[in-house]
Order: C-alpha cells, then sequence, then structure tokens
C-alpha cells in the first residue's frame, strides 16, 4: 500500500508542477506581450520625452565664476519636466493592471503634470480627467482642454478638507471605477429589464455621470504620493545630467512641490558620487525649508499659530508645500536655501534679457537658488539645475505686469543686484 501511496502523490505534485508551469508562462507571455505595446507606444510622442540639452547659462555663469547649467526641461513635447512623471505613471499602471486601455487617469494639479498627462494619456488609448484649483493660471485650464482633457476647477482649500483638487480627483477615479463596475452588470440585464435598476432610470443616471458609459475604469496618478514620479528622475533625469556632465558637477539644486525632481536626481547622483552636494530652494509659505534645515515642518512662532491664514501667499506655481510627500522622504540633501518671489521675477527677466530664455515661475526659483549656490560654493564649481517649463504658461500672472504691479512686484534691476552681485 505505501508504494501506491507515493505514486499517488507524486502524480499530483506532477500535476500542480504542470499546472504551475503553464499558468507561469502565460503570465509571463501576456506580460511580455504588455511590455512590447507599451514599447511600440514610445515610437510615437512618448519617445520624445526626456534626454533634453542641458545648457550653459551664460550671464549666470559669467556673473558667478561658476559653470550654472540648466537642464531644458520645457523642450519636451507637453512643455515641462513633467512629461516624464506622465509616463511613468501611465506605464507602471498599464502594466500592474491598475489602469487599463479606455480607462480614466484623473490628477490633482496646479497645472504642469496636467497637462503632461493630457498630452501622453491619448498615446496609452486613455483618457485625462483634471481638478485644477481655480487660482492657477487661466492659460493652464485652457491648454488642458485644448488637449482634450476634462477640466473641473474648484476653489483652493487645505489638502486635509475634502474637496482639496487632489482629493476630489482620487474620488474622481473610484466613481469611473464604479461606473464601468455598473455597466458590466447592466449588461448582463436582459434588455427588457434595463431601463431600471433599484428604481432608477439608468439612461437618466448616465447622463448626469461624469464619465461615459464606455469607460474602462478610473486611475488616480497621484503625483505627491506615488513613486514612479521619484523613479521617473532616478532612471531618467538624474543619469542624463551625470552622463552630459560626464560625472562632473559639484551640486545641483531645485525647488520642490511633489519633491518626485529633487529626491530622484539627489538620491541618483549622491549614489554615483556621495561628495555632490545637492541643495532645495523653497518659496514663501513653504515648509521645507525648515524640515531640511531644522528638522521640523514649522518655526516655533507658527507653531504657536501666528502663520498666515494662506500659507501659499506666493507667485510661483508647482513648487512649495506643507507636509512631507513619500517621493520627498527619498531626496538626500544637504541644505536649503529660500527664494522670494521678488528675486524669481527679477531672474525670470534678467534672463529674458540676457539669455533669451523665457521660463516660468518654479525655474526662474531653481535659478535664483542657482546663484545663491554658487556663492556659497565660490568661484570654479558646476551647479546644475532643472528648467521646468516656459514663460508661456504663465503669462496672466508671473508675466503679467498689471498683475505684478497689484502684488507690489515691478521687477526694476538692471543686473542682479537682487542677489547681491552686480
Amino acid at each position: 500500500m505505501p508504494p501506491v501511496q507515493t505514486a499517488g502523490a507524486v502524480a499530483t505534485l506532477l500535476s500542480v508542477a504542470i499546472i504551475s508551469y503553464f499558468f507561469c508562462k502565460t503570465v509571463q507571455q501576456k506580460s511580455s506581450s504588455r511590455k512590447k505595446e507599451l514599447q511600440k507606444r514610445r515610437n510615437g510622442v512618448v519617445g520624445a520625452i526626456g534626454n533634453t540639452p542641458l545648457i550653459r547659462i551664460n550671464s549666470l555663469s559669467e556673473a558667478t565664476g561658476c559653470e550654472i547649467l540648466g537642464k531644458a526641461e520645457f523642450l519636451n513635447p507637453g512643455g515641462s519636466v513633467k512629461d516624464r512623471v506622465a509616463v511613468k505613471i501611465i506605464e507602471e499602471a498599464l502594466q500592474s493592471r491598475a489602469l487599463a486601455e479606455g480607462g480614466v487617469v484623473t490628477e490633482g494639479s496646479a497645472g504642469s503634470t496636467a497637462i503632461s498627462l493630457a498630452t501622453v494619456a491619448p498615446a496609452y488609448g486613455c483618457r485625462c480627467h483634471v481638478v485644477i484649483p481655480d487660482d492657477a493660471a487661466l492659460e493652464k485650464a485652457q491648454i488642458l482642454e485644448a488637449l482634450g482633457a476634462t477640466v473641473e476647477r474648484v476653489r483652493p482649500v487645505s489638502i486635509t478638507h475634502r474637496d482639496h483638487f487632489v482629493n476630489i480627483a482620487r474620488r474622481r477615479a473610484l466613481e469611473a471605477s464604479e461606473l464601468t463596475s455598473t455597466t458590466r452588470k447592466e449588461n448582463q440585464i436582459d434588455a427588457s429589464d434595463s431601463s431600471q435598476i433599484n428604481g432608477h432610470l439608468v439612461n437618466e443616471e448616465k447622463q448626469n455621470m461624469i464619465f461615459p458609459s464606455e469607460c474602462k475604469g478610473g486611475f488616480f496618478a497621484d503625483q505627491f504620493e506615488n513613486l514612479a514620479n521619484f523613479r521617473s528622475h532616478y532612471e531618467g533625469t538624474g543619469p542624463e545630467i551625470w552622463e552630459q556632465t560626464s560625472g562632473k558637477l559639484d551640486a545641483f539644486i531645485a525647488a520642490a512641490g511633489t519633491g518626485g525632481t529633487v529626491a530622484g536626481v539627489s538620491q541618483f547622483l549622491k549614489d554615483k558620487n556621495s561628495n555632490i552636494k545637492c541643495f532645495l530652494i523653497d518659496p514663501p509659505g513653504s515648509g521645507l525649508y525648515n524640515k531640511v534645515t531644522r528638522g521640523v515642518m514649522y518655526t516655533r512662532e507658527e507653531a504657536e499659530g501666528r502663520r498666515l491664514k494662506n500659507p501659499f501667499d506666493t507667485i510661483t506655481e508647482g513648487i512649495g508645500i506643507n507636509r512631507l510627500t513619500e517621493n520627498f522622504k527619498l531626496a538626500k540633501l544637504d541644505g536649503a536655501f529660500r527664494g522670494t518671489d521678488m528675486e524669481a521675477v527679477e531672474m525670470s527677466r534678467y534672463l529674458l534679457k540676457n539669455d533669451g530664455l523665457f521660463i516660468g515661475s518654479s525655474s526662474a526659483m531653481n535659478c535664483v537658488g542657482a546663484v545663491r549656490v554658487a556663492k556659497a560654493l565660490g568661484p570654479g564649481h558646476t551647479i546644475v539645475t532643472i528648467l521646468c517649463d516656459s514663460g508661456m504658461r504663465h503669462l496672466s500672472k508671473f508675466h503679467n505686469a498689471d498683475y505684478l504691479s497689484e502684488h507690489g512686484l515691478t521687477p526694476s534691476a538692471n543686473g542682479l543686484e537682487f542677489l547681491g552681485l552686480s
């Protein structure tokens, strides 16, 4: 009897092994097929993202005695550094099946990430729904609508509020997925009974939905916490900077919003050479400067409740935050500097006049930071920063003379005296 039992056990094990083999092979084939499909997409507009030039900013280099280089991310197809993030988020979501072709990618964004998602989503057969604060530059919403995205403008509130634009975007993804599930159930009901479900008219409900009935589910991009953001820079931007400088750079500096750029680039550069100094430049109202330099998000006065009601009283967009994101937590920083709105405005006008660079508010703040680092390190160093986007998305605010005048930010400098340089 024992030999018979052994033979039966062996047969069972062989059967399980064979089934497991074919199952794994099928999964691998499907995974390989998805990767091939994504690779095909890269032959189109997606393939033009990244490998942006690293340009010498002549005026700043000559004024400081350092080589100040800017990664020209505004030359990406979608016009900003966020193109990299959009591609990485969507591709990882498709590979993990969290997103399906025909699905809706939702995001809460002050502009650039949303524009990048709206630019690349169609290349993957997806739609884009964006929730944007209504104080963001009007032209950003106009660009999004022109790109075919659905735009939902909401009033700015704290991230802890359920109606913060990011939280609404998260809900919209769930709604899109629920719609897909409901539609599937409806399709299983006999046509003669499909006019009503649970006492409600199906067609009437569909008309009231934000998403079309053929929607294949929703996916919340979650740029602040999704580490695909970090990976896009650790695997892309960072290596490009290293290669373009032949590894001969002394410092890197950038502002942070989601924290993905400064975290991904700083960690990659530090992994290559721990002697490279990496810094943050932080705009008014943001708590990251205090976190980096003092280990806390707020000063003693702020903690005692004397903070401004609107801590983001700044004209810069897309940078500055008062919480730690999962992306920013991965940053490897040696220090931080503070920048002001006036310095960013003056810097943008100085670069336009002297270098022909027409840049946005975050790019200008990054260049303020680059000069700060140059002054701290002294002549003879190579410093890299990010030129996130161009000034074309900032015409109604940052590059609007009337708007600046209303906020006491009319530029008047002839040179770099606003940063202590002649």
